[in-house]
Formats: C-alpha cells, sequence, structure tokens
C-alpha cells in the first residue's frame, strides 16, 4: 500500500548518489509525517543504507558506527495466536504457548484492555458505548470491574511465567489518566516490563508528553510508547521531560535507522530505556533491526520480532540464519549491506501485473 507514496518522492531522488544517504534524506524527511508517509521516507532511508553498505562490502552497522553487540535480543512481537476469548485463564493459555516457543523469549508482550477485545468480550468493562470503527476506537472511563479483569490477566500470566520470562503489556490507547495511574500503581507487585501505549499511541498522529509524564511520576511501573511518530523532533519533549521510562519508535515510521540510532542514544543520556516497535516490519525491516539494534548503547533492551507474512517470504528472501532466533537472541551477521537479498527468481510469481518490470 506504500508504493503510491515512494513514489511521490521519485522527483527528489533521481540523479542523487544513493550512498550519500543524509544529504538525500535531507530532501525528502521534511515532506514526510504520520504514516504512511513516515513509513515511505524511512523505507527509503533504509534501502540507501542497503545500497551504502553493498557498494562498500560493509554490513550497515558499521556505516552506522560499529557494533555494540555480537547479538540482539527480540520479544514474541508477530509471534503469537488469535485469541479466543479475554478471561485470566485465556491469557494464561496464551503466554504459556509463547513461554513454550522455540524461540526460547526472555520476555513476552500481550494486548490487553483497549488493545484487546477486552472492551467487547467483558460486560461493564466501560462507563459509557462501546464504539466500533478503526482500530483501538474505544476511549474511556474503565468500572471498577474492568479495572480489576486487567489485573487478574495479569496475575494470571505471572502465575505461568513467574521471574523466567518477563511481561510486557500493550494497554492501549484509549485510558484516561486517572484510570492509568490506579492501574499502574495496582500492577506495580508484578514487576511488568512496561505498560506500552495507555494514554496516545497506535494510529494517533501526536502524543501527550505531559498526560504521560504525571502517568509516569505516579508508579514505579515503567511506562512505553513512541511506535506511532516520526522524526526525532517528536520525541524531544518525550525524553526531556521524563515523560515514559521507554521510548520504542518503530524504524519503518520513524524516519529509518539512524533516526532511530539518534533516538536510542539521547534517551540513554536521559537514563530511558529503547525498546524499538517492529511487529508489522517483514523481512526487510528484521534485517534493518539486526543491523541498528547491534549499534544502539546499553540502553537497549529488546525488539519486537516480525516475521514473514505472508509465509513465502521466507522463500524469497535470502540471507536470513535458520534459525532466526536463539535463546531469545539473534547473532548479528556480517554480510554487506541490511544483509539479506530478495530471489527475482521466486519472488516474481508474486508481482502484480503493473509491477512485473520491478526486477528489470
Amino acid at each position: 500500500y506504500l508504493k503510491p507514496h515512494v513514489l511521490f518522492y521519485k522527483q527528489y531522488l533521481i540523479g542523487e548518489d544513493p550512498t550519500n544517504v543524509e544529504r538525500v534524506m535531507s530532501k525528502i524527511r521534511r515532506m514526510g509525517s504520520f504514516k504512511p508517509w513516515g513509513a515511505a521516507v524511512s523505507a527509503i532511508e533504509m534501502a540507501l543504507w542497503d545500497i551504502a553498505g553493498k557498494a562498500a562490502g560493509l554490513p550497515v552497522y558499521k556505516l552506522l558506527g560499529g557494533k555494540v553487540r555480537d547479538h540482539v535480543r527480540v520479544y514474541n512481537g508477530a509471534v503469537r495466536r488469535q485469541m479466543t476469548g479475554s478471561n485470566p485463564e485465556d491469557y494464561a493459555a496464551e503466554v504459556a504457548w509463547m513461554k513454550d516457543a522455540p524461540e526460547k523469549f526472555g520476555f513476552v508482550k500481550m494486548g490487553i484492555s483497549f488493545h484487546s477485545r477486552m472492551v467487547r468480550d467483558v460486560p461493564g468493562f466501560l462507563y459509557g458505548d462501546q464504539r466500533d470503527g478503526p482500530p483501538h476506537s474505544n476511549r474511556g472511563p474503565m468500572t471498577e470491574k474492568g479495572m480489576k479483569h486487567v489485573v487478574a490477566c495479569v496475575e494470571a500470566m505471572k502465575a505461568v511465567l513467574g521471574d523466567e520470562v518477563g511481561l510486557a503489556l500493550d494497554c492501549g490507547p484509549g485510558w484516561l489518566l486517572p484510570d492509568a495511574i490506579r492501574v499502574a500503581r495496582m500492577l506495580e507487585p508484578y514487576n511488568l516490563m512496561w505498560l506500552e501505549d495507555m494514554l496516545t499511541g497506535d494510529y494517533n498522529p501526536y502524543t501527550s508528553p505531559r498526560t504521560y509524564r504525571d502517568l509516569t511520576s505516579s508508579t514505579t511501573t515503567p511506562i512505553h510508547t513512541g511506535e506511532q511518530l516520526y522524526l526525532r523532533q517528536n520525541f524531544i519533549e518525550l525524553i526531556e521531560t521524563q515523560a515514559v521510562r521507554v521510548v520504542g519508535p518503530d524504524p519503518e515510521d520513524v524516519g529509518g535507522l539512524a533516526e532511530l540510532k539518534w533516538i536510542a542514544e539521547y534517551a540513554d543520556l536521559h537514563g530511558i530505556l529503547m525498546a524499538p516497535h517492529g511487529i508489522f516490519d517483514g523481512l526487510i525491516g528484521l534485517a534493518g533491526l539486526v543491523q541498528v539494534s547491534a549499534t544502539l548503547p546499553p540502553n537497549f533492551v529488546g525488539f519486537e520480532y516480525p516475521v514473514g507474512n505472508p509465509s513465502w517470504w521466507y522463500d524469497i528472501v535470502e540471507g536470513l540464519p535458520n534459525p532466526i532466533v536463539k535463546d531469545s537472541l539473534i547473532e548479528v551477521w556480517d554480510r554487506p549491506g541490511l544483509g539479506v537479498n530478495l530471489i527475482p527468481a521466486k519472488a516474481a510469481q508474486y508481482l502484480r501485473a503493473e509491477d512485473q518490470d520491478f526486477f528489470d
């Protein structure tokens, strides 16, 4: 769906040296915005790094300053099933399945409350009407029953995971601040990795640093946001005001790999953790996440693991290890560029009729 957005920038790219990544990006970065425009700019930036690395015969991590670590940590991300219920036993069963996954994730993330079916599955979850519409359409005050239901589901998941596998929660957006504060405090005994996107987040073209600051300062449970934001400028207030404890930009929305690295370093200066988003980034995005995560400072926690969807993506990309993840880690590879390549002979069959000249 990004093709028309990427092609919009063609007029500014033709004739430029793709290995001058920053020079090229300076021409188009300011014309990006919230997704899908930011995704188009990000895709171009990642492609430029791939070209530059292959031209130099070096992996992208070398061009970004060299690697800090030989392995990068991932959490479950797109390794998940379609849940059939919203009760504590349903959540316990799902994390038990994740705990037993061959990737042996060190921590997992689960969607709850407004980032799940709870609003429609649990009677009396909210005061007010349930709304249908685009993703995460509900927002409003929660009942005591709703808040206790969230806590009961967390308790059930922690009973399965113990202290062997960490637990993060994808929460919204949709919470109002008083409810977010109360539930964050109620969850403090469970030592969660973070509570993500409670106030703003997915499909919100803005954030609320002052409100997040009130939430963060009220609880010891780490608060996380950032996947929807485009460019470093939109992280400045979040970071400088200590509005959150964890930031999670997506390299395919924020402006690319170098942009994510800048944000990670600035967050590290302020004692804030970095856990990049990436569930929808696919296998090319996975390669980019591996390369940039290898270069990040010690505030890097782990990134959200994307998978090939549909599964034939694994047949048309070469260069990925098999298995990709061992003990929640991916070994950083040393091949030029992003280190992966499309296989034209195998990929051509999946191209639409109007795109048959893609590999020409």
